[in-house]
């Protein structure tokens, strides 16, 4: 069983009220082997709801901020623990995430700025996910994953 971003099975849940369906992801929920969740909506942010990325400051402590420039950390970390508990409660091995997302993006995320520009990281759902034994790929590496 795979644990996949809602917005990659089509259902409109980010940010901007859309979402990022991928075929080969759909499949997978439709033959039982995946189950969808959104961090950002188990925490109970609304859909549509502003942009965020995550800051990184000179001290290493981060945030979760919106290109509003409202604080959303505590709303991403509880997402991301919900989402570790359904991962552990269905015994989840491996997770497909929605790539740059400050939830979900793994490898590359965007670097907290709003200009586009991408940096090495991980979102909180990935890096808690992978810190606890969950292989995390995104839509954009599944020729990585044995499916």
């Amino acid at each position: 069983m795979y644990l996949v971003s809602s917005c990659l099975v089509g259902i409109n849940c980010r940010y901007n009220g859309g979402n990022s369906e991928h075929k080969a992801i759909v499949e997978l929920v439709n033959q039982g082997k995946a189950i969808p969740v959104c961090p950002e909506q188990l925490a109970g942010l609304l859909t549509p709801r502003s942009s965020c990325e995550i800051v990184t400051y000179e001290n290493g402590d981060i945030k979760v901020i919106s290109k509003d420039g409202r604080d959303f950390t505590k709303q991403f970390i509880e997402g991301a623990k919900k989402t570790l508990a359904i991962a552990k409660a269905i015994g989840i091995k491996k997770a497909i995430l929605k790539s740059k997302s400050p939830s979900c993006g793994c490898g590359l995320i965007y670097d907290g700025t709003f200009s586009g520009n991408l940096i090495e990281g991980n979102g909180l759902v990935a890096e808690l996910l992978i810190k606890n034994n969950v292989e995390v790929y995104t839509e954009n590496n599944l020729d990585m994953l044995v499916v």
